[in-house]
């Protein structure tokens, strides 16, 4: 009988005891699962953020990717809201941070990592601008943001109050309807895309026309501008921009120079060396890629795959 007793007690401790460490494990895990989404929260929220420009213009930036933002008396004009996330993000900063409320959202062009997010600032009162042709592209393809209200074709100027903002199409570069949005009171100029100061182009230029690009930097150049703010990588002045123009154009040259001299484009991609770039940066990984590129664009634009040999 008190073998009896001692068994079941002792049972019945083994099970209080199993059950306090599945407890303080339960508490452990869900203690660990808190911590990671806190981390990962503040980690995410650590993208976003809103730096000064000049004057009463700002960067909103989400990691890799910025747009821009003017405040006036008469309210806010905002680029691209980037992202879903993005966008709740800097709605509830300009709430938080200044009273005026936003009147225009500017698309740069048609692409989803620059324009998604647009419905978060959708209501009364705001209009949403972008050339027709980046429109168009957002319609056909059914693009999950808000659908631009108010479109043009070369230029158009907007008031917020007596402040001034020009757009303007400089023609094919990069997707859709891309457009430079100019601040001039201020100095300031908004290019996404198809000018990234400080960094090469984009890989393999994917979407890109790049004589379209060096046309477009060319026209880009006779504005009147102190600070040029990308859409990626570093802001910069007119010498930035040239020092960009003639990357461009020594890039093209040589593949055109390649090509047409009968190279392939393995050749091209051993051969070519443009090391007066290489503060660019990502110039030694995306320079083979930047050759890729222009030779894809070279067939499939000029065709000169298909160009009789001298």
């Amino acid at each position: 009988m008190t073998d009896s007793i001692n068994w079941r007690t002792q049972s019945v401790v083994t099970t209080l005891w199993q059950a306090k460490q599945k407890t303080m494990l339960m508490s452990t895990r869900t203690l660990f699962f808190f911590l990671m989404t806190l981390l990962a929260g503040t980690a995410h929220a650590e993208n976003f953020s809103i730096t000064p420009v000049k004057d009463n213009i700002y960067q909103f930036s989400n990691g890799t990717h910025h747009a821009v933002f003017i405040v006036t008396d008469d309210g806010i004009a905002l680029t691209d809201p980037i992202s879903t996330d993005a966008a709740r993000w800097l709605k509830k900063a300009l709430e938080t941070r200044f009273e005026q409320p936003v009147r225009y959202v500017i698309y740069s062009h048609n692409h989803p990592d620059h324009v998604y997010g647009g419905e978060v600032f959708a209501g009364p009162g705001v209009t949403f601008i972008a050339h027709e042709w980046a429109r168009d592209d957002l319609l056909a393809t059914q693009a999950e943001t808000a659908i631009p209200n108010l479109v043009f074709n070369d230029e158009m100027r907007l008031y917020l109050g007596d402040t001034p903002i020009h757009l303007r199409y400089h023609g094919p570069n990069n997707g859709k309807g891309s457009i430079s949005i100019h601040f001039p009171s201020e100095g300031v100029l908004h290019v996404v895309d198809w000018i990234v100061l400080g960094r090469m182009p984009y890989k393999s230029l994917p979407g890109y026309d790049i004589r379209g690009m060096i046309n477009s930097t060319r026209d880009v150049l006779a504005m009147d501008f102190d600070i040029l703010v990308g859409g990626h990588a570093e802001r910069g002045d007119k010498d930035d921009v040239r020092f960009y123009l003639s990357y461009l154009e020594q890039l093209y040259a040589a593949v055109l120079d390649g090509m047409q001299a009968g190279k392939s484009l393995q050749q091209l991609q051993q051969e070519i060396r443009l090391d007066q770039f290489q503060s660019l940066n990502m110039y030694e990984a995306w320079l083979p890629l930047n050759i890729e590129g222009v030779h894809r664009n070279l067939i499939d634009q000029s065709y000169l795959h298909l160009r009789p040999r001298q």
